[in-house]
């Protein structure tokens, strides 16, 4: 836990531990001394002054550090303050002539907030968006604190006397920047697969912001809706001459680094601890290695703590194969078999492909040489950021990160070309599971993503509670309660016939079909007809046609509800429900058993042991009701967790979490 904490606590100095800080400067933080970016300041700082808001405010605190610093830091202290346009005014009074003031502010305009996340300081949905219209409209509320939004900041800090001020987009937010972008840069590349998004409260989020990225920028929206800024406001009129910072702090002392874009066309990746500093050494090994094997490199140069390429102003092979995907499905099959080719070409190949899935192996394999790490440039694909190199390592489990990659975080593409298709072209699918581990373990290795589980536990959305959140948007309160929780509502004395024969559909019969006994399984896909689900047939829709309307009452069990949910009205179905695999429905109660005649004997249980065993690795809810269910039954109940071993050996899958 230790670790991890201080991990986060690293993470949280993000927002500024890349800016370039005029050396023995002398910094004063507004804020708490003992937080992450105090820390960070007073050790870039030649003198370190902290002190609160309403220090700053006092006549005789401001006397005697006017003209002291230069630079002023402030990361959200500032928000909390009700008269902030007084405060600006005072700070612009204490900087030197040609000092600075760093301001972090979240946007009450931002992405995160449309997609129904909580107002930091009121709790609330819609707040910031409303412009605080519902909240400290009397005198007697407290305050406590609220966001602003571009045009409300930069009109203030105007009024205080900034006239040259420079605001810096942060994604996701400002305890978590991963991607900093100047106002006066817009992003070429495909986000969607570059930011995981974090919230206040995860839980009444409805909307996932990834996919809205790309319309953001092309209708020149992306800089007004970002989750938070860093303005940087210069009594001089002179800034930092970076464009654009990516942050991977989350990988840890040893792979941390910062790749900043500068005005002058230089991108630089420089290692953010001392420890990082050989990656930035394998950085150009790998690079020059593949350069010698005859695949197209961005040139890179190390100098001193830093390697520095230039700035490629092109589509990146991501953003190309997405938009071949979308407008020539047979210029992107061969643009993919050119891809796949100079993968194979990347090394030596120290056992050819045999065709019993495994592929071939490579004597060097570069996980990280997928279309996001390449761009398009006279008709074939130009490569950079290739820091990782694995001896011995399998073609198909880089290829697979080809595909995979590509279609993150971005589902229509499926619409165009599945990528099972792609798995089938490549070979991939008789090892699918093989290559989706290792790209797990590499992944998760890198990201640390085991040790920070807690803390994206709290701030990362599920996207079963963002399913959930976005059904009761289109449903009126009584429809949902109708639809979607009440839906044993006449499961008694109605024939249950479950719509659906998948995952959803298998979930409900094993937790709630001994409650409510499933009459039949009706499916769209006829080649599940005559099938069985659960020991209970598989039926074609018409199967309805047999009953009377009042007779039965379908329950759909599926992910993607909506056409079905059309299909059924249309053909007249009365009486139906929705099944939400996320919530946890209520089962039916028991008659309560006579009692004995001895108040101290127990009531007879079915079985004396009971032994019931499973994978667990994603633990749920379900699980913990079956556990619930089978203890009913028995005096002692045993709960056996599959070994690793035995899930590969007999499920034919990987554990998504280790015995």
């Amino acid at each position: 836990m230790e670790r991890a904490e201080g991990l986060i606590r690293e993470i949280r100095k993000g927002i500024l531990l890349w800016y370039p800080f005029e050396q023995e400067s002398t910094i004063l933080y507004i804020g708490n001394d003992q937080d992450a970016l105090a820390e960070m300041l007073s050790d870039r700082a030649g003198q370190f002054v902290c002190a609160s808001c309403k220090q700053i405010c006092e006549l005789n605190w401001q006397n005697r550090y006017r003209n002291l610093p230069d630079y002023i830091v402030s990361v959200e202290s500032l928000e909390c303050q009700q008269n902030l346009a007084e405060v600006l005014k005072i700070l612009r009074r204490l900087l030197k002539s040609d000092g600075k003031l760093l301001l972090g502010m979240n946007n009450r305009l931002g992405l995160r907030y449309f997609c129904g996340d909580q107002d930091p300081y009121t709790g609330s949905v819609f707040d910031g968006l409303e412009g605080y219209g519902q909240v400290y409209t009397k005198k007697e509320d407290d305050f406590w604190g609220r966001c602003y939004s571009r045009y409300e900041l930069r009109k203030m800090l105007c009024d205080a006397g900034w006239n040259a001020i420079h605001f810096f987009s942060v994604l996701p937010e400002l305890n978590n920047a991963a991607l900093i972008y100047s106002e006066n840069y817009v992003p070429n590349e495909d986000l969607a697969t570059r930011i995981s998004p974090v919230y206040n409260n995860p839980d009444t989020v409805f909307l996932d912001e990834r996919p809205l990225y790309n319309a953001l920028k092309d209708n020149e929206m992306f800089h007004q809706t970002a989750n938070a800024y860093l303005i940087e406001c210069s009594v001089s009129g002179s800034f930092c001459d970076i464009m654009h910072v990516t942050v991977s702090l989350e990988r840890g002392r040893k792979n941390s680094l910062f790749t900043m874009i500068h005005k002058s066309g230089i991108v630089e990746k420089r290692a953010v601890y001392p420890e990082g500093e050989d990656r930035l050494k394998e950085l150009v090994e790998n690079r020059n290695n593949l350069a010698a094997r005859g695949i197209s490199m961005v040139k890179l140069q190390l100098k001193e703590s830093s390697c520095l390429m230039p700035y490629v102003k092109t589509e990146s092979g991501q953003v190309y194969l997405k938009r071949l995907l979308e407008t020539d499905r047979e210029l992107f099959l061969q643009e993919m078999d050119h891809f796949r080719d100079l993968i194979l070409q990347s090394s030596k190949i120290v056992k050819p492909d045999r065709g019993d899935g495994d592929g071939a192996v490579l004597r060097y394999g570069y996980p990280d040489m997928v279309p996001l790490n390449s761009f398009y440039r006279n008709g074939t694909f130009v490569f950079y950021d290739q820091e990782f190199c694995m001896e011995n390592y399998p073609a198909n489990a880089v290829i697979f990160r080809m595909i995979n990659s590509l279609y993150g975080g971005n589902s229509k593409l499926q619409k165009y070309l599945h990528m099972n298709v792609l798995f089938e072209r490549y070979g991939l699918v008789s090892k699918l599971n093989r290559w989706r581990k290792l790209e797990r373990e590499f992944l998760m290795d890198l990201r640390n993503d085991e040790m920070l589980w807690s803390y994206h536990d709290r701030h990362r959305c599920r996207m079963e509670t963002l399913e959930t959140n976005r059904r009761r948007i289109n449903f009126s309160e009584d429809s949902y309660q109708k639809y979607f929780v009440d839906i044993f509502s006449h499961a008694d004395d109605r024939k249950l016939i479950i719509f659906g024969s998948g995952s959803f559909a298998k979930k409900f019969i094993v937790l709630y079909g001994r409650d409510y006994p499933v009459y039949a399984v009706i499916d769209n896909n006829e080649n599940k007809w005559g099938q069985e689900l659960e020991g209970i047939t598989i039926h074609a829709p018409e199967f309805l046609d047999r009953l009377e309307s009042d007779e039965y009452k379908v329950l759909i069990c599926m992910k993607n509800y909506q056409s079905v949910l059309k299909q059924i009205r249309k053909m007249g179905v009365k009486e139906y429900g929705i099944y939400d695999s996320a919530r946890d429905y209520p089962h039916k109660r028991k008659t309560a058993e006579p009692k004995t005649a001895d108040p101290h004997a127990s009531a007879q249980k079915k079985y004396h042991t009971g032994y019931i065993a499973g994978v667990f690795d994603l633990f749920h809810i379900g699980h913990l009701n079956m556990f619930k269910r089978a203890r009913e039954q028995c005096d002692y109940l045993i709960v056996g967790v599959v070994s690793d071993e035995g899930v590969r050996k007999n499920k034919n899958v990987e554990p998504f979490f280790p015995f």
